[in-house]
């Protein structure tokens, strides 16, 4: 699906009428497409109320990247209910015609209502959002287990971290996927100040069993996710549920909603569940070539986005594995989000045998 550019929803009126303060913020939100001209979405929200304050803008870019129609109006609604997806509400990938357990992902970014979104934060904002967390990841252990990885510098004032890893260590999760990459080596996230005083109020939680992980401080405050082999998507699918509502339900934790627009995520690309469901799945036929040229010609009809083994912009398997997951998030339900998934990979696979 095509990305708008910033430019062609930038309205020179509108921005002259706004207040010298949302001028500010405004720009804020367009500059990671301002400095880098082949950012595809261009914008990113600086905080919780942007869409609304900024809706002449923000209307149209986001009917436009997830309807194609700049004028769509639509209230999103969502929907966490899975009893009616596949058969008795279980989506079984060995129907599929898969022998191998897949490598199966969901996640949902999150943000709290009532302070800035990562791109406005200060570091003062930063250590103060890790400080807060440190009493929910308390109680999300005495639930799941697990640790707290910081790689915060300090908690302010010279205060030493108790959660604090060091560099070897971060390395070490950031190969097994548990952690994320450098955010700083990122122009269009530099730009838009998501990555500002890296690394600090920066790190994760991970669960004793290793399947459930906690980003915080990366593109959105929270990113809340499982991972794990397998062949039924909605197991994991009902595990990311029950690791969510264990976090919301934390005094103090409130996410942050629009009316319209459901939840709300730093880029307009994620709004509405903010979910991505993902299978690690080998189509050898189809990237013969070494690439995932062919398989993105195939999948992006389907409306399934192709990435590699170790996420956007890497490279995929030796063995052809990629990673698949459904394109839409707004307008979409959550429990419509694996079923899209399962849907797209049974069309996926039916192409790779084809290809044979």
């Amino acid at each position: 699906m095509p990305c708008p550019s910033k430019d062609e929803y930038f309205d020179a009126d509108f921005y002259d009428g706004l207040s010298d303060k949302d001028k500010e913020t405004f720009y804020g939100c367009i500059r990671t497409g301002v400095d880098n001209p082949d950012s595809g979405m261009g914008c990113y929200a600086m905080t919780p109320t942007d869409y609304s304050t900024f809706a002449p803008f923000f209307k149209q870019v986001i009917g436009d990247y997830h309807k194609n129609d700049p004028a769509y109006s639509e209230k999103h609604v969502n929907d966490w209910d899975a009893s009616g997806v596949g058969e008795g509400g279980v989506l079984d990938l060995q129907k599929l015609g898969l022998a191998e357990e897949l490598s199966m992902r969901v996640r949902v970014g999150r943000n709290l209502s009532g302070i800035p979104l990562p791109g406005a934060m200060t570091k003062e904002d930063r250590i103060a959002f890790e400080i807060k967390m440190g009493g929910a990841f308390e109680a999300v252990k005495a639930k799941f287990g697990g640790a707290v990885y910081s790689i915060s510098p300090d908690l302010g004032d010279g205060v030493a971290h108790p959660n604090k890893i060091d560099d070897a260590k971060y390395e070490e999760l950031v190969k097994a996927h548990v952690m994320f990459k450098d955010m700083d080596a990122d122009p269009y996230l530099k730009s838009a100040g998501i990555s500002s005083d890296w690394p600090y109020g920066r790190g994760c939680w991970q669960s004793d069993d290793k399947k459930k992980i906690i980003w915080f401080g990366e593109e959105d405050q929270l990113r809340i996710m499982v991972m794990k082999k397998g062949f039924l998507l909605n197991e994991v699918f009902d595990e990311l549920k029950e690791l969510l509502d264990a976090v919301e339900s934390i005094d103090g934790i409130s996410f942050a909603k629009d009316d319209t627009y459901g939840y709300v995520t730093s880029c307009p690309t994620n709004l509405g569940t903010g979910m991505r469901a993902s299978v690690h799945v080998k189509i050898p036929n189809l990237t013969k070539d070494g690439t995932d040229t062919k398989a993105k010609e195939i999948a992006g009809p389907l409306g399934l986005s192709v990435r590699g083994t170790g996420g956007e912009h890497t490279p995929i398997g030796s063995d052809g594995t990629v990673d698949i997951s459904p394109r839409a998030r707004l307008f979409i339900k959550e429990c419509e989000i694996i079923q899209a998934l399962y849907d797209g990979l049974e069309k996926l696979l039916a192409a790779e045998k084809a290809a044979a």
